[in-house]
Protein backbone atom coordinates (compact mmCIF):
# COMPACT_ATOMS: atom_id res chain seq x y z
CA UNK A 1 0.00 0.00 0.00
CA UNK A 2 2.76 2.44 0.87
CA UNK A 3 6.30 2.66 -0.34
CA UNK A 4 9.40 4.02 1.30
CA UNK A 5 8.18 7.57 0.77
CA UNK A 6 5.06 7.15 2.90
CA UNK A 7 1.36 7.15 2.13
CA UNK A 8 0.25 6.63 -1.45
CA UNK A 9 -2.23 9.41 -2.18
CA UNK A 10 -4.51 6.91 -3.93
CA UNK A 11 -5.18 5.37 -0.53
CA UNK A 12 -6.13 8.62 1.21
CA UNK A 13 -9.43 10.50 1.27
CA UNK A 14 -11.18 13.06 3.46
CA UNK A 15 -14.72 13.05 4.84
CA UNK A 16 -16.48 16.21 3.72
CA UNK A 17 -18.39 16.35 7.00
CA UNK A 18 -15.13 17.67 8.45
CA UNK A 19 -15.63 20.89 6.48
CA UNK A 20 -19.44 20.86 6.56
CA UNK A 21 -19.79 24.59 7.23
CA UNK A 22 -17.73 25.37 4.15
CA UNK A 23 -19.67 22.77 2.13
CA UNK A 24 -22.94 24.37 3.17
CA UNK A 25 -21.67 27.80 2.16
CA UNK A 26 -19.99 26.87 -1.15
CA UNK A 27 -19.49 23.20 -1.95
CA UNK A 28 -17.47 23.96 -5.09
CA UNK A 29 -14.96 26.08 -3.19
CA UNK A 30 -14.79 23.65 -0.27
CA UNK A 31 -13.91 20.70 -2.49
CA UNK A 32 -11.48 22.84 -4.48
CA UNK A 33 -9.66 23.84 -1.27
CA UNK A 34 -9.26 20.17 -0.31
CA UNK A 35 -7.85 19.43 -3.77
CA UNK A 36 -5.40 22.31 -3.33
CA UNK A 37 -4.28 20.78 -0.01
CA UNK A 38 -3.46 17.55 -1.84
CA UNK A 39 -6.53 15.32 -1.65
CA UNK A 40 -7.60 13.72 -4.90
CA UNK A 41 -10.38 11.73 -3.24
CA UNK A 42 -13.18 12.81 -0.92
CA UNK A 43 -16.00 11.13 0.97
CA UNK A 44 -19.29 13.06 0.57
CA UNK A 45 -22.12 12.88 3.07
CA UNK A 46 -25.87 12.93 2.31
CA UNK A 47 -24.87 12.96 -1.35
CA UNK A 48 -28.32 11.87 -2.48
CA UNK A 49 -29.77 15.18 -1.25
CA UNK A 50 -27.58 17.33 -3.51
CA UNK A 51 -26.30 15.00 -6.18
CA UNK A 52 -25.92 17.60 -8.92
CA UNK A 53 -23.99 19.95 -6.63
CA UNK A 54 -21.57 17.20 -5.76
CA UNK A 55 -21.23 16.10 -9.38
CA UNK A 56 -20.29 19.64 -10.40
CA UNK A 57 -17.89 20.20 -7.49
CA UNK A 58 -16.07 16.90 -7.90
CA UNK A 59 -15.62 17.37 -11.63
CA UNK A 60 -14.42 20.96 -11.29
CA UNK A 61 -11.84 20.03 -8.67
CA UNK A 62 -10.70 16.90 -10.48
CA UNK A 63 -11.36 14.61 -7.50
CA UNK A 64 -13.27 11.36 -7.14
CA UNK A 65 -15.45 9.90 -4.40
CA UNK A 66 -14.78 6.19 -3.89
CA UNK A 67 -17.05 6.16 -0.85
CA UNK A 68 -19.93 8.21 0.50
CA UNK A 69 -22.16 8.42 3.56
CA UNK A 70 -25.95 8.22 3.48
CA UNK A 71 -28.62 7.09 5.93
CA UNK A 72 -29.65 3.99 4.01
CA UNK A 73 -30.63 1.56 6.75
CA UNK A 74 -33.71 3.52 7.80
CA UNK A 75 -34.51 4.86 4.34
CA UNK A 76 -37.82 3.99 2.70
CA UNK A 77 -36.16 4.45 -0.70
CA UNK A 78 -32.68 2.91 -0.56
CA UNK A 79 -32.73 2.31 -4.31
CA UNK A 80 -32.72 6.06 -4.92
CA UNK A 81 -29.67 6.48 -2.70
CA UNK A 82 -27.79 3.71 -4.49
CA UNK A 83 -28.75 5.18 -7.86
CA UNK A 84 -27.40 8.56 -6.76
CA UNK A 85 -24.16 6.92 -5.65
CA UNK A 86 -23.75 5.13 -8.95
CA UNK A 87 -24.31 8.37 -10.85
CA UNK A 88 -21.50 10.03 -8.87
CA UNK A 89 -19.06 7.15 -9.25
CA UNK A 90 -19.30 6.31 -5.54
CA UNK A 91 -18.48 2.61 -5.39
CA UNK A 92 -19.13 2.06 -1.67
CA UNK A 93 -22.06 3.49 0.25
CA UNK A 94 -21.64 3.66 4.01
CA UNK A 95 -24.43 4.19 6.53
CA UNK A 96 -22.87 6.52 9.11
CA UNK A 97 -24.95 5.82 12.20
CA UNK A 98 -27.62 3.78 13.91
CA UNK A 99 -28.42 5.27 17.34
CA UNK A 100 -27.15 3.80 20.59
CA UNK A 101 -30.53 2.55 21.80
CA UNK A 102 -30.65 0.02 18.94
CA UNK A 103 -27.42 -1.74 19.92
CA UNK A 104 -28.47 -3.03 23.33
CA UNK A 105 -29.78 -6.57 22.73
CA UNK A 106 -28.94 -9.61 20.65
CA UNK A 107 -32.30 -9.31 18.88
CA UNK A 108 -31.68 -5.69 17.94
CA UNK A 109 -28.26 -6.53 16.52
CA UNK A 110 -29.67 -9.45 14.55
CA UNK A 111 -32.37 -7.21 13.05
CA UNK A 112 -29.76 -4.65 12.01
CA UNK A 113 -27.57 -7.32 10.45
CA UNK A 114 -30.52 -8.72 8.51
CA UNK A 115 -31.36 -5.28 7.15
CA UNK A 116 -27.75 -4.53 6.22
CA UNK A 117 -27.38 -7.86 4.44
CA UNK A 118 -30.48 -7.14 2.38
CA UNK A 119 -29.22 -3.67 1.50
CA UNK A 120 -25.83 -5.05 0.48
CA UNK A 121 -27.60 -7.38 -1.95
CA UNK A 122 -29.57 -4.44 -3.34
CA UNK A 123 -26.39 -2.41 -3.74
CA UNK A 124 -24.63 -5.25 -5.52
CA UNK A 125 -27.35 -5.27 -8.17
CA UNK A 126 -25.99 -1.84 -9.15
CA UNK A 127 -22.35 -2.87 -8.91
CA UNK A 128 -21.95 -1.15 -5.55
CA UNK A 129 -20.84 -2.19 -2.08
CA UNK A 130 -22.60 -1.31 1.14
CA UNK A 131 -21.27 -1.05 4.66
CA UNK A 132 -21.51 0.51 8.11
CA UNK A 133 -19.56 3.13 10.06
CA UNK A 134 -19.38 2.90 13.85
CA UNK A 135 -19.37 5.37 16.70
CA UNK A 136 -18.37 4.65 20.31
CA UNK A 137 -21.59 3.04 21.52
CA UNK A 138 -21.37 -0.08 19.33
CA UNK A 139 -18.15 -0.88 21.22
CA UNK A 140 -19.30 0.37 24.60
CA UNK A 141 -22.38 -1.86 24.48
CA UNK A 142 -21.54 -5.40 25.61
CA UNK A 143 -23.83 -8.31 24.82
CA UNK A 144 -22.93 -11.56 26.53
CA UNK A 145 -19.34 -10.44 26.90
CA UNK A 146 -18.93 -9.28 23.30
CA UNK A 147 -18.85 -5.81 21.78
CA UNK A 148 -22.17 -5.23 20.00
CA UNK A 149 -20.23 -4.30 16.86
CA UNK A 150 -18.38 -7.62 16.87
CA UNK A 151 -21.64 -9.53 17.38
CA UNK A 152 -23.06 -7.58 14.44
CA UNK A 153 -20.12 -8.47 12.20
CA UNK A 154 -20.47 -12.18 12.91
CA UNK A 155 -23.94 -12.03 11.33
CA UNK A 156 -23.01 -10.11 8.18
CA UNK A 157 -22.77 -11.61 4.72
CA UNK A 158 -19.25 -11.57 3.27
CA UNK A 159 -20.14 -8.82 0.80
CA UNK A 160 -20.87 -6.29 3.57
CA UNK A 161 -17.93 -3.97 4.21
CA UNK A 162 -16.90 -1.92 7.22
CA UNK A 163 -15.63 1.58 7.68
CA UNK A 164 -14.13 1.61 11.16
CA UNK A 165 -14.03 4.98 12.83
CA UNK A 166 -10.86 4.34 14.75
CA UNK A 167 -11.22 7.32 17.09
CA UNK A 168 -14.71 6.34 18.21
CA UNK A 169 -13.73 2.69 18.52
CA UNK A 170 -10.93 3.71 20.90
CA UNK A 171 -13.26 6.02 22.84
CA UNK A 172 -15.69 3.10 23.14
CA UNK A 173 -13.02 1.08 24.92
CA UNK A 174 -11.86 -1.20 22.13
CA UNK A 175 -8.29 -2.26 21.49
CA UNK A 176 -8.65 -0.79 18.02
CA UNK A 177 -5.63 -2.38 16.32
CA UNK A 178 -6.71 -5.79 17.62
CA UNK A 179 -10.28 -5.13 16.48
CA UNK A 180 -9.07 -4.24 13.00
CA UNK A 181 -7.00 -7.39 12.79
CA UNK A 182 -10.02 -9.50 13.79
CA UNK A 183 -12.20 -7.86 11.16
CA UNK A 184 -9.51 -8.31 8.51
CA UNK A 185 -10.19 -7.50 4.87
CA UNK A 186 -13.83 -6.64 5.57
CA UNK A 187 -12.45 -3.27 6.72
CA UNK A 188 -12.26 -1.33 3.48
CA UNK A 189 -12.02 2.17 4.98
CA UNK A 190 -10.88 3.64 8.27
CA UNK A 191 -11.60 7.09 9.63
CA UNK A 192 -8.31 8.52 10.81
CA UNK A 193 -8.69 11.06 13.59
CA UNK A 194 -7.02 11.80 16.88
CA UNK A 195 -7.76 13.52 20.16
CA UNK A 196 -8.43 12.69 23.78
CA UNK A 197 -9.94 9.35 24.70
CA UNK A 198 -12.58 10.97 26.88
CA UNK A 199 -14.64 11.42 23.72
CA UNK A 200 -14.70 15.21 23.84
CA UNK A 201 -14.92 15.93 20.13
CA UNK A 202 -13.93 19.57 20.66
CA UNK A 203 -10.47 18.28 21.61
CA UNK A 204 -9.90 16.38 18.36
CA UNK A 205 -6.46 16.96 16.87
CA UNK A 206 -4.59 16.20 13.64
CA UNK A 207 -3.39 12.62 13.32
CA UNK A 208 -0.44 11.84 15.56
CA UNK A 209 -1.17 14.69 17.98
CA UNK A 210 -3.49 13.03 20.49
CA UNK A 211 -4.03 9.92 22.59
CA UNK A 212 -5.21 7.52 19.86
CA UNK A 213 -2.73 4.84 18.76
CA UNK A 214 -2.83 5.99 15.16
CA UNK A 215 0.42 4.25 14.21
CA UNK A 216 -0.82 0.92 15.56
CA UNK A 217 -4.16 1.39 13.83
CA UNK A 218 -2.57 2.04 10.45
CA UNK A 219 -0.32 -0.98 10.79
CA UNK A 220 -3.31 -3.19 11.67
CA UNK A 221 -5.29 -2.23 8.54
CA UNK A 222 -2.83 -1.88 5.66
CA UNK A 223 -5.55 -2.73 3.14
CA UNK A 224 -7.95 0.04 4.18
CA UNK A 225 -8.32 3.44 2.56
CA UNK A 226 -7.42 6.16 5.05
CA UNK A 227 -10.19 8.76 5.37
CA UNK A 228 -9.19 11.85 7.33
CA UNK A 229 -12.02 13.23 9.46
CA UNK A 230 -12.76 15.72 12.20
CA UNK A 231 -16.10 15.79 14.02
CA UNK A 232 -15.00 19.14 15.45
CA UNK A 233 -11.81 21.18 15.49
CA UNK A 234 -10.92 24.23 17.54
CA UNK A 235 -8.76 25.77 14.82
CA UNK A 236 -9.05 26.16 11.05
CA UNK A 237 -10.32 22.75 9.99
CA UNK A 238 -8.69 23.00 6.56
CA UNK A 239 -5.36 23.45 8.32
CA UNK A 240 -6.23 20.47 10.52
CA UNK A 241 -6.92 18.13 7.62
CA UNK A 242 -3.77 19.39 5.89
CA UNK A 243 -1.72 18.52 8.99
CA UNK A 244 -3.29 15.06 9.15
CA UNK A 245 -2.49 14.45 5.49
CA UNK A 246 1.11 15.60 5.96
CA UNK A 247 1.49 13.33 9.00
CA UNK A 248 0.10 10.35 7.07
CA UNK A 249 2.46 10.98 4.17
CA UNK A 250 5.38 10.91 6.60
CA UNK A 251 4.33 8.16 8.99
CA UNK A 252 2.02 5.70 7.22
CA UNK A 253 4.58 3.19 6.01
Amino acid sequence: MQGSEGTDMSTTSVQLYSVRDAVAEDVDRAVARLAEIGFDQVEPYAFHLRTEDYRRALAAAGVTAPSGHAAVIDSAEPEAIFDAAASLGIGTVIDPMIPEDRWQTRTQVAELAERVNALAALASERGLEFGYHNHAWELRSSIEGQHALELFVTQLEPKVVLEVDTYWAAVGGADTPALLRRFGDRVRFIHVKDGTLDGDRTKQQPAGSGEVDVRGILAAAPQAMRVVEFDSYAGDVFEGVAQSLAWLKENDR
